[in-house]
């Protein structure tokens, strides 16, 4: 069961920032040793979920297995599909939503709009809770003891000059997300793209997921996008609240 657990430290060490690691970053990535790392990656290579070249190591579409698994079986993303394309119907745009997964907004369930250039994350994606709109509408769903907690784990990073960079800018815009019930990121963590989130609760108040719309921000308005775009997005997010 300790090489299963290794194995599965180093399928979740790949992603968007990652898309193909060697032995030695799989092993740093996954708190292994480089031996480890390799046995790992080799068993993973003739089982077809990774390919290898010789040097770098990268996840094939059989990878996909995993994450369908839960995709296709789970409640929450079945529940949700429905309420995701009813957003993409009305607006044209992608629609996705989120759960909480330790510091990170984890992507469990979209609906892309056709767009030669895609817009944003996939299904198994993971952005900073910091950092991201679904994070920002999960934070606003913690009590402030689990709030400053998260915060003084987040470890900013400068990704545009919109990025925020301090603690306290995050809990303001945290606080702000609370009040108001959405949240919003103008090019915050990528060039030309507009991302709103607003919070799925059940039926006791509690945040179970944030549901979101990812625009490029030459085709929609911060106006619109708090306007027409919110109110489809808050229908459909009590939508699926009402089922949880």
């Amino acid at each position: 069961m300790g090489g299963l657990a290794k194995g599965l430290a180093i399928i979740e060490a790949f992603g968007p920032l990652r898309p193909a690691l060697t032995v030695s970053q799989a092993a740093t990535c996954s708190s292994t040793t480089p031996a480890a790392a390799r046995r790992c990656l080799l068993t993973l290579a003739d089982l077809g979920y990774v390919s290898y070249d010789g040097k770098y190591f990268r996840p094939t579409p059989r990878m996909m297995r995993l994450s369908t698994v839960y995709a296709s079986t789970a409640s929450l993303p079945v529940l949700a599909q429905p309420c995701l394309e009813a957003v993409h119907d009305q607006l044209d745009e992608t629609a996705s939503l989120a759960v909480l997964d330790g510091d990170e907004a984890l992507f469990v369930a979209r609906v892309e709009a056709a767009r030669i250039v895609s817009a944003g994350v996939r299904v198994g994606s993971a952005l900073p809770l910091h950092a991201s709109a679904t994070g920002r509408v999960l934070l606003a769903g913690m009590s402030d003891e689990e709030l400053d907690e998260r915060l003084r784990r987040a470890r900013p990073q400068q990704t545009t000059p919109n990025t925020l960079l301090t603690v306290a800018d995050i809990r303001d815009r945290v606080h702000k997300v609370r009040s108001e019930g959405v949240a919003y990121t103008d090019e915050e963590l990528e060039y030309g793209m507009r991302t709103m989130a607003v919070p799925v609760s059940d039926a006791t108040g509690r945040t179970q997921a944030a549901m979101a719309v990812s625009v490029f921000s030459a085709r929609v308005s911060m106006e619109r996008l708090q306007g027409e775009f919110l109110d489809v997005l808050r229908r459909q997010a009590g939508r699926l609240g009402s089922m949880l």
